[in-house]
Formats: C-alpha cells, sequence, structure tokens
C-alpha cells in the first residue's frame, strides 16, 4: 500500500524557501530603490524551469564565492517573489492582486518560462479580470502580441474584440495601435461591426498616425498621396460592397481622391446600374455582424434585424443586430426544393410562424410576407392581425423597404394546396406567376399588378 502526502511535502518546500537554508542562488530583483536580494536553491529552480536550466549552465553562469548570482531589473521584488513560492510548493493566490498586476506577473512568468504558471495566469485573467481587459484594449492585445506563449489570452482578447470592437474603436488609445495589429483585426470575417463603421474607424486611424486634417477639401496633392500610402496596405480589407449606397456617397464617396479610381468607378456602377455584379470578387458579408447566419441566396443577414423588428412592431426603432429574440430556419428553396405548391406545402405546413421573400424576375424589387400562423389546411382564409406584406423597390438598399399590415385580419392569409404562400390580395397564381391587388386586404405598398418570379425562399421564424 502506498501513501501520498503532497500536502506536508508542499509545505516543507515552503518552509525551506522562507528559511533559505542551504541557498545557492542570489538573485536581484529590481531596481534602482527597489531592488531585492532573494535567496533559492539552483537545484529545484533547475527542475521546474528551463530558463533557470540555462541561466545556471557553464556558458552563462555567473558565480560569486560559490553562489549563483542572477539580476533580473525588470521583474519587481514581490513578483519573483510568488513566482518563487509557486516553482517552490505549487501555491499560489492571484485574489488579491489587481489586473495590471496580474498582466506583470505573467509577463515574468513568461520570461522566467514556467509554464504551468503562465497557463494559469491566463486563465484566471479571461476567467475574473475581463473589465480590465476592457480598460485599455489596445495597450494589452500589443502585450499579448509579442508573446507567443499567450494563445489562450490572445484567442481570449480577438475573440472579445471581435464580438464588441466598439471597446477598441471607441479607446483613446486606438489611434496608437499598431498596422500589423489592425491589418490582422480588418481581416477577420467575424468583426462585429457595420462595414462603414470599419471604413471610418480606420480612416480615424490613419489620420491620427499622419497628424492630419480628416477635411478632403482641405487637402494639398501631397497630403492626398502621404494619405493613400498609409491606406495602400488596408484598402483591400474593407469591404465597400456591404456598405449602404446612402452610407457610400456620403461617407465613402468623398474620400474618392485617396481610393483606387478603378475601386471608385466599379463601386458607383454597383450602386447605379440594375443587376449589375461586382468586376472585382465581393467578400462576404462579416460572419458576426450577426450573432447568426441567414441560409439565403437572395438576402444577407442585414435585414433580418428589420424583419425581427416588423414581426414585434418596433417601428420605427429596430432590433440592435446583436439582440435578434428569433432565429430564422430555412424551410423552403424554390430552385432546389422545386418550384411549385405541393413542394411549397410538404416543406412548409406545419411549422409555425414564416416569412418568405421572392425576387422579382426583370427587375431589382424583392417582396414577401410575414405569417404568423401556418400554411396547412386547404381551408381558405385565416385571421391574424400580426401579418405583413413588405417590398424593397431596391434589393441592394434595405432603405427602399415600403410595410403594410394586414387591413382586414378575416383575410390575412389564404390557404389552399394548389397555391403558394399567398396573402389577402397577394395571390401566387402557380410557381411563378403572381398577382397582387392593393388598397383593401392590405395597404398599397407597390407591389406591381402581374409579375413572374424568379425565385423564392421561406423561413421559420423560432423565438429564442
Amino acid at each position: 500500500m502506498s501513501s501520498k502526502f503532497w500536502a506536508e511535502l508542499s509545505n516543507d518546500y515552503e518552509k525551506l524557501f522562507e528559511t533559505e537554508i542551504g541557498y545557492d542562488v542570489i538573485i536581484y530583483a529590481g531596481e534602482e530603490s527597489n531592488i531585492k536580494e532573494i535567496h533559492a536553491h539552483s537545484n529545484i529552480l533547475c527542475i521546474r524551469s528551463k530558463y533557470f536550466r540555462t541561466a545556471f549552465s557553464d556558458e552563462w553562469a555567473e558565480k560569486k564565492d560559490g553562489k549563483f548570482i542572477l539580476k533580473k531589473p525588470n521583474i519587481l521584488p514581490n513578483f519573483l517573489n510568488i513566482i518563487l513560492r509557486f516553482i517552490y510548493c505549487g501555491n499560489i493566490e492571484l485574489e488579491n492582486l489587481q489586473g495590471p498586476d496580474v498582466l506583470k506577473l505573467l509577463l515574468a512568468a513568461d520570461e522566467l518560462d514556467i509554464q504551468s504558471l503562465i497557463s494559469h495566469i491566463q486563465e484566471y485573467l479571461i476567467e475574473h479580470q475581463t473589465e480590465f481587459l476592457h480598460q485599455n484594449p489596445t495597450g494589452i492585445l500589443e502585450t499579448v502580441y509579442q508573446h507567443e506563449a499567450f494563445t489562450d489570452l490572445w484567442e481570449f482578447c480577438l475573440e472579445k474584440l471581435c464580438k464588441e470592437p466598439k471597446i477598441l474603436f471607441n479607446s483613446d488609445k486606438f489611434i496608437n495601435l499598431k498596422a500589423s495589429l489592425l491589418e490582422l483585426l480588418l481581416k477577420r470575417d467575424d468583426l462585429n461591426a457595420d462595414e462603414i463603421e470599419i471604413w471610418e474607424s480606420l480612416l480615424k486611424w490613419c489620420f491620427a498616425q499622419l497628424n492630419m486634417n480628416d477635411d478632403p477639401k482641405k487637402w494639398s496633392k501631397e497630403d492626398i498621396s502621404k494619405i493613400k500610402g498609409s491606406l495602400s496596405r488596408f484598402v483591400s480589407l474593407i469591404r465597400f460592397y456591404h456598405i449602404k449606397p446612402e452610407d457610400f456617397f456620403y461617407r465613402v464617396h468623398c474620400y474618392r481622391d485617396i481610393l483606387p479610381q478603378d475601386l471608385i468607378h466599379d463601386l458607383l456602377e454597383f450602386h447605379i446600374v440594375p443587376n449589375i455584379k461586382p468586376k472585382t470578387i465581393k467578400t462576404p458579408l462579416r460572419k458576426s455582424n450577426l450573432d447568426f447566419k441567414l441560409d439565403s441566396t437572395l438576402i444577407d443577414s442585414e435585414y433580418i434585424p428589420l424583419f425581427a423588428s416588423w414581426i414585434d412592431r418596433k417601428n420605427p426603432s429596430h432590433y440592435d443586430k446583436k439582440i435578434i429574440p428569433y432565429d430564422f430556419k430555412l424551410l423552403y428553396r424554390s430552385g432546389q426544393n422545386g418550384f411549385n405548391a405541393t413542394s411549397f406545402h410538404r416543406n412548409c405546413d406545419n411549422n409555425g410562424a414564416t416569412i418568405w421573400i421572392a425576387k422579382i424576375q426583370g427587375s431589382t424589387q424583392l417582396i414577401g410576407g410575414y405569417n404568423p400562423l401556418d400554411w396547412s389546411g386547404n381551408c381558405g382564409w385565416k385571421s391574424t392581425t400580426d401579418s405583413f406584406l413588405f417590398n424593397f423597390t431596391d434589393i441592394k438598399n434595405i432603405s427602399t423597404a415600403k410595410l403594410g399590415y394586414v387591413n382586414n385580419r378575416g383575410c390575412a392569409v389564404s390557404c389552399y394546396n394548389d397555391r403558394g404562400p399567398s396573402m389577402g390580395n397577394l395571390v401566387c397564381l402557380n410557381s411563378n406567376k403572381w398577382s397582387y391587388t392593393g388598397g383593401y386586404y392590405y395597404p398599397n405598398i407597390d407591389i406591381p399588378g402581374n409579375f413572374t418570379i424568379e425565385g423564392f425562399e421561406v423561413f421559420q421564424v423560432i423565438k429564442k
């Protein structure tokens, strides 16, 4: 039978550290008026740290009167004491340290190559010091970036800042962020900000770096050249095609002199000419602009806060994209499930509330509606006060939306087995032929009278 007395062994080693019996190491920690002489035992330090094994090797060691001499001016005496106590007995208490001191302790542990302590301190910072990490995101990110061993903290900081980039963008020290770190952030698909906000944050950083006025009217040719040079490594990282037309006109186009002229031409063409496709590769919408992905070939996820707000009648205010109370699950896509009423009902019946969208052939128009009930049953009219129709006259521009809630609750939704999604005076006659008579069951929102659909999708609306 074996018995283990780890606690007793730990206590004995702690006493050895405190009494300094038989020490053969002298470490001078700190600098100037805050230098302290600390004693230790080389055998114990070498077993627990690769750094000390190297420091006490014949090639590096400095000895005096038979004792190893080390000078650590960049480690404060109290932090070295904490680390040595951990080396001797495996105990450490971080609760009494403030966030900045915990980070300094982590840097000291990294210099002395105490891997288990590095992991523990990172875990503690992540679990208990998130408020501190918010206080100086720029400085902390740069500090962590410089140390390869801080992988856990690096991933945490990146994830946190990508989820809440305003912590960084609104920081007074953001303008001091190193270009390499800014470039790394702008490459991220999960940077959770509107693209126009990212663009304007980049401009703020650039103008501060150059100590230059942000008014294009006051720039000289030399100023323009300097700004273009500073921005050159970042321009391709901005996803200009996902910036709304009005924001592009008022907040991007005014800076056209510092952007590549072919890019400006392509963006103008994209926003002005109907159904034009980008000439350059269109980068995808950043994934975490919303907390979910929308499985759609017709629209981007930016439509979802609008749909959710209409469902809950939040007009004119809308849900923040980070707080959407619904999930939208694809039930039916005409191109892959069959472009007919039978396929529509097979996929969409008995699934509760749905929202559907349809692209009108030969136009930029997108129409759709919300059915809070169900599409099942060959029963004619269904009654509700919560359904609505909508029309985007330009699919690329959500500000062109027109919305109409049901006027006649008794004729809100029409359910027939031989029809697709029909609501009041909007009728899906067969697979792709539709008709609309506005102004009675629903308000007139400028949907054409008779039209053909390129395709449509139906999403189940699920309360979170």
